[in-house]
């Protein structure tokens, strides 16, 4: 007992010196509790948040689907009918550290005046639609704006001046349409005009790359000066990821800007993977125990892993792949609004997002 008060009390000074360090960072914040203090000194000693296991937690979910404003139908599994609740009650826990648990008024304090921008597909807007209903059920009297335009999508906390942005793009890289139909290309960026200018950055994209036929949005790939009608798809991620990659060098500013990546978002649409024999993600109700994925990494993954190696400005890696693995119980399956089909592509709201989004925050706080 002794050597614990004793190292809560020297972590509560440290963390009193780093706090009045960087005070200009933290905008009206609050002094923490011891107990935050320890938990957020264990984060700052080192921590490999990503790996762990599922365990049950009572205290979830962080917000109701019917109390959050920003929700769309697709990802609200509990309006649609889905019977079973067991999913909502689980949390992340690494194996060698506790995460400090989200904490929305603090979160806009820290950002007061910033400006949070998600870039990528659908599972971008999985993740910026949980952000905003955690913030809102912190804060549910202040008030707030949404615009939708075009690809650009933003909630704004107006009491805090903090705006939370989407940017709609499946590829990172441009889809232009020419004479001979709609081209990707694997070299160009120009939309990336929109993304600066902001305080963070959350980059996604994989799941387009291996659409084919009439969910493909383009007709051509470019590569360099060479169009053709298709493309190894695992490469052409890696081209298009690596211009990405050249994008953030040139235009990103370190002291300005936090730049991550989400990692590769896994479906569950083959049993197998998980060693069942259920055919995809529909009825699933618990996760998996442990903390392996029988199915193993997917190859993008080391894809993205080779990339974050050689680009030079720091980005940091939310590596959700195997812990979201581990949740084939979490997608809408057949309780997906007005969307036909059985997906195991997307995620439940409440649900796994939100620990996408607690990874973030530890990740902001360490």
């Amino acid at each position: 007992m002794k050597k614990n008060f004793l190292y809560q009390t020297l972590s509560f000074f440290l963390l009193q010196y780093l706090l009045f360090a960087s005070a200009a960072l933290l905008p009206d914040a609050t002094t923490p509790s011891v107990h935050n203090v320890s938990r957020d000194r264990e984060l700052l000693s080192g921590c490999n948040m990503f790996q762990g296991k599922w365990v049950i937690d009572t205290s979830y979910p962080l917000y109701q689907s019917s109390s959050c404003p920003f929700l769309e139908p697709e990802f609200d599994c509990q309006k649609y009918g889905r019977p079973d609740k067991q999913y909502l009650k689980y949390s992340w826990k690494p194996d060698s550290c506790d995460l400090p648990r989200f904490d929305g008024m603090e979160f806009l304090r820290r950002w007061r005046g910033k400006k949070i921008m998600f870039v990528g597909d659908s599972l971008s807007l999985n993740q910026w639609e949980s952000l905003a209903c955690m913030i809102h059920a912190s804060v549910p009297n202040s008030k707030t704006s949404f615009v939708k335009k075009d690809s650009l999508s933003a909630v704004t906390f107006q009491d805090y001046g903090v705006s939370i942005l989407l940017y709609r793009t499946p590829y990172l890289v441009d889809i232009q349409r020419e004479n001979i139909g709609r081209v990707l290309k694997l070299d160009s960026i120009q939309q990336g005009n929109a993304w600066k200018g902001m305080d963070m950055l959350i980059f996604n994209t994989w799941h387009w790359w291996t659409h084919k036929g009439k969910s493909q949005p383009w007709d051509y790939v470019q590569d360099g000066s060479t169009i053709s009608k298709d493309m190894d798809r695992l490469l052409a991620f890696y081209k298009g990821l690596t211009t990405w990659a050249r994008w953030v060098d040139l235009n990103v500013d370190p002291t300005k800007t936090k730049v991550f990546f989400q990692g590769i978002s896994p479906t569950h649409y083959q049993g197998r993977d998980w060693r069942s024999g259920s055919k995809n993600c529909y009825g699933e109700q618990q996760p998996l125990s442990g903390s392996i994925y029988p199915g193993g990494t997917p190859p993008e993954v080391s894809i993205v892993n080779k990339v974050l190696s050689r680009i030079k400005k720091p980005v940091y890696l939310l590596d959700i792949t195997t812990l979201s693995q581990l949740r084939k119980d979490a997608h809408p399956s057949a309780y997906s609004g007005e969307h036909s089909g059985i997906d195991c592509s997307h995620w439940c709201l409440p649900g796994l997002p939100d620990t996408w989004n607690q990874l973030l925050y530890a990740a902001l706080v360490m």
